[in-house]
This record gives structure tokens, C-alpha cells and sequence, in this order.
């Protein structure tokens, strides 16, 4: 069965996506600050791996999502309605990118995994 991260196009699509996807989080008045001090090449280095890993395109060697986002639970107080407006804004990105509704689906799942997060929420 070929993986998620292929039929969406692979590694061109993720990198296309996840920048998309970041132009989009920066105009978002729900979560751009998150983002203030954050070096967004390195960031999006850090969410084209993770994608493709959880997309099924590989392995991803960075931190883990508990470590990840445990300085921005307990001193920026990122929560629920936060990662549920990351998780729209990906899903947005692909539709307006012209994703099919059944890869965006997939995609949704995914990413709304309950224990992706609780794992980005450090519950």
C-alpha cells in the first residue's frame, strides 16, 4: 500500500505545504505569537520532517511533540483551542493547495490524533 506521504506527492507537496501552511500561521491572530522568536527556517526544517514521518515517508530523529511544545504549555500557555487552530490552518492549506478531500481526511486524522495531542499539550 503505497503511504499518505506518497499519494500526497511526496516530498515536493510536504515542502510546498508546510510552507503554505506557515504563511497562513504567521497571519493568525490565534497563534502567530507562539512564533515570535522562533527561527521559521529551522522551524519549517523541523515540521517537513515530522510531516513526512507522520504522513509515513520516513523517520523523524528530532524531539519529541511532549518536549517540543512543554516551554510554550507552561510559560506561553498553549492549549486545546491552539492546536486545534494549527490543525485547521494545515488542513486549510491543503484544500486551498488543491489536496483531495479523502487525502485531507486522512490528513485530518492524523494530525488530530488524540494523542498527538495530548502529547503537543504535555497532558
Amino acid at each position: 500500500m503505497t503511504s499518505l506521504f506518497e499519494r500526497l506527492g511526496g516530498e515536493p507537496a510536504v515542502d510546498a505545504a508546510v510552507d503554505k501552511f506557515y504563511e497562513r500561521v504567521l497571519q493568525d491572530d490565534r497563534i502567530k505569537h507562539f512564533f515570535d522568536d522562533t527561527d521559521m527556517v529551522r522551524q519549517r526544517q523541523h515540521q517537513k520532517a515530522f510531516l513526512t514521518y507522520a504522513l509515513g515517508g520516513g523517520n523523524y530523529t528530532g524531539r519529541s511533540m511532549r518536549s517540543a511544545h512543554k516551554a510554550l504549555v507552561e510559560e506561553r500557555g498553549l492549549s486545546a483551542e491552539h492546536f486545534d487552530a494549527v490543525a485547521e490552518d494545515l488542513l486549510t492549506t491543503l484544500k486551498e493547495m488543491g489536496v483531495a478531500d479523502d487525502l485531507i481526511s486522512e490528513v485530518a486524522a492524523v494530525v488530530g490524533n488524540v494523542q498527538h495531542k495530548k502529547d503537543v499539550l504535555n497532558q
